[in-house]
C-alpha cells in the first residue's frame, strides 16, 4: 500500500511538474480590456474597376458544389458546413472581407487585405485581389474604406499563367495568389502568399514587381497548390515533392524597424520525409523565415515557432521592435461552448467551438536564431474584460469574446493598446451567430502590461 500511495505521489508530482513546464513554454496570461469596437457588415462589396473584364464584374459564380457555373446572382447559399450563413452568390460586385492582415501607419490608419476569395484556387477565378486603406472612427464604431488597390500584372511578373493572362490590365485574382499578410513600405507593398508560398512585392498602383520562392537555408518549401507541380501521368510513377500542407504558406509577415528585413511566418509546419518540424518537447514548430529587402533575398537565418498544446496555426504577425513581436495563435474552433454539438454536426449548432484563440508577444533576436522563439505570455480573446459594455456586439456578463475561426489581424497602436480583427472568410464562417455571416469585428484592446512584458 506504501508503495502504491508513494507511485502516486511522484506521478502527481511529474504532472504538476509537466503542467508547470507547458506554462513556461507558453509564457504567462496577460490581462486585457476592451477600450473599443468598429464594426463592418459582413456583406460590404465594392465595384470592379471599369476597366475589368466582365467576368470580374461579379464574384462567386464558381462556389456550386461541383463548381458549375451559377451565372443568376443570389442563387448560391453560403455555408458554414451544415450551417446556412444567410449570404446569397454570386455577388453583384467584389467581397471587400475577409481581412487577413493588418499594418498601422503613421498617420493612425491601416493597410489590409482581402484575401484570395471563396477559399480554393478552383472557385475564386473571378474573386479580385486587392488591398485597402482603411481608417477606424472607434467612437462611433465605423470602418472607413478609404481606398481600395486592385492587384495586377501587367509586366507578366508571376512565373505562371494568371487566369486573366489575355487581358490588357492583367488584374490578379485568388486562382492566381492566396494573398494572406501584408507590410506597407514606401514605395508599395511586399505581400506574403499561401499558394507558393511566395512573398510578392506590389508598388503603390498594385502592380506586380517581383515574386521570390520561399527558400528555409538551402530547403525549397512548395505548397500542393504550387503551379510547378504536375501529377504524373502514369500512376506508377512518383508523385511530385512537396513539404507544406495546403493554406500552410505566409499568413504573417512582419517588418523589422528599420525596414531591412522582413519576416514571413509559415501558417503550417514543414514536413520531412512525412513528419512535422518539431521542437525538442514534442510542440509542433513554424518556420520564421528572414527575408534582406535591400538584396531581395532569403538570409538563411531562420526561427521556430512553437504551438500550443491546442494551437493548429497563426494569424497574423507584426514586430513591436528589433527582437519582439506580436502573432496570433489558433485552434480551428468557432463559436462558444455553450451552444457547441453533441453528436453529429447540425444547424443549430457548433460543431467545434473556440478554445484557444490567443495573441502571444514573442521574443527572437540573434541569440536563439535556428532555434524556438521565446513566448513571453498571451493574451486570450476569448475573456477580453469588458465592464463598461464598450463592445457593439460580442459581449455577455462583462466579458467579450472572438469565437471566430480565424483572427488574423493584429498591430500595436500606441504602448498601451493593440488592434485585432477577424477574418470572417466570407460567406463561410458564421462563429458569432449560428446562422448569419459574421462581420469583420475590429477591436481596440488595453494590454499595457502586455506589451511591456519582458
Amino acid at each position: 500500500m506504501k508503495t502504491l500511495f508513494t507511485a502516486s505521489l511522484a506521478l502527481l508530482a511529474l504532472g504538476t511538474a509537466a503542467h508547470a513546464q507547458a506554462q513556461d513554454a507558453e509564457g504567462r496570461a496577460f490581462p486585457a480590456t476592451l477600450s473599443a469596437q468598429a464594426v463592418l457588415p459582413a456583406d460590404t462589396q465594392v465595384a470592379a474597376p471599369a476597366d475589368a473584364p466582365a467576368h470580374l464584374r461579379q464574384a462567386g459564380k464558381f462556389t456550386t458544389p461541383d463548381r458549375r457555373r451559377a451565372d443568376a446572382l443570389g442563387t448560391v447559399p453560403g455555408k458554414d458546413g451544415v450551417r446556412p450563413t444567410g449570404v446569397l452568390l454570386p455577388l453583384g460586385g467584389q467581397a471587400v472581407q475577409g481581412f487577413s492582415g493588418i499594418r498601422r501607419i503613421d498617420d493612425g490608419t491601416f493597410w489590409t487585405l482581402s484575401d484570395n476569395g471563396f477559399g480554393s484556387k478552383a472557385n475564386s477565378s473571378d474573386a479580385m485581389l486587392m488591398l485597402h486603406h482603411i481608417a477606424i472612427d472607434w467612437d462611433m464604431g465605423t470602418v472607413d474604406r478609404r481606398e481600395t488597390v486592385f492587384l495586377s500584372d501587367p509586366d507578366r511578373k508571376a512565373p505562371f499563367p494568371i487566369a486573366m493572362e489575355g487581358s490588357d490590365k492583367r488584374y490578379l485574382t485568388g486562382a492566381d495568389f492566396d494573398v494572406e499578410s501584408i507590410q506597407p513600405v514606401a514605395d508599395g507593398f511586399f505581400v506574403g502568399e499561401e499558394f507558393g508560398p511566395w512573398l510578392l512585392e506590389f508598388d503603390r498602383e498594385g502592380r506586380l514587381q517581383s515574386v521570390h520562392e520561399t527558400r528555409v537555408g538551402e530547403t525549397k518549401v512548395v505548397s500542393p497548390d504550387n503551379p510547378v507541380l504536375q501529377l504524373p501521368a502514369d500512376p506508377s510513377k512518383p508523385m511530385p515533392a512537396f513539404n507544406l500542407k495546403r493554406s500552410g504558406g505566409f499568413e504573417g509577415l512582419a517588418r523589422s524597424p528599420d525596414g531591412a528585413q522582413l519576416y514571413a511566418l509559415l501558417e503550417g509546419p514543414l514536413y520531412t520525409d512525412g513528419k512535422v518540424e518539431t521542437v525538442a518537447d514534442g510542440r509542433t514548430g513554424l518556420r520564421v523565415i528572414e527575408f534582406d529587402t535591400a538584396k531581395g533575398d532569403w538570409t538563411g537565418r531562420s526561427w521556430i515557432y512553437p504551438l500550443a498544446q491546442d494551437g493548429v496555426a497563426i494569424g497574423d504577425f507584426n514586430m513591436l521592435d528589433a527582437t519582439t513581436a506580436l502573432v496570433i495563435e489558433r485552434d480551428n474552433g468557432a463559436g462558444r461552448a455553450a451552444q457547441g454539438c453533441t453528436g453529429e454536426p447540425k444547424p443549430d449548432c457548433f460543431a467545434t467551438p473556440a478554445k484557444l484563440k490567443r495573441i502571444y508577444k514573442i521574443e527572437m533576436s540573434d541569440a536563439n536564431v535556428g532555434q524556438p522563439v521565446r513566448k513571453v505570455g498571451y493574451l486570450d480573446l476569448m475573456d477580453v474584460k469588458d465592464p463598461d459594455g464598450k463592445a457593439r456586439q460580442g459581449t455577455e456578463n462583462g466579458v467579450y469574446d472572438m469565437p471566430f475561426v480565424t483572427i488574423e489581424n493584429v498591430d500595436r497602436v500606441d504602448d498601451r493598446h493593440i488592434v485585432v480583427a477577424n477574418d470572417n472568410n466570407f460567406p463561410y464562417s458564421a462563429g458569432r451567430a449560428l446562422d448569419r455571416a459574421d462581420d469583420n469585428e475590429f477591436v481596440l484592446i488595453e494590454a499595457g502590461e502586455f506589451l511591456n512584458a519582458r
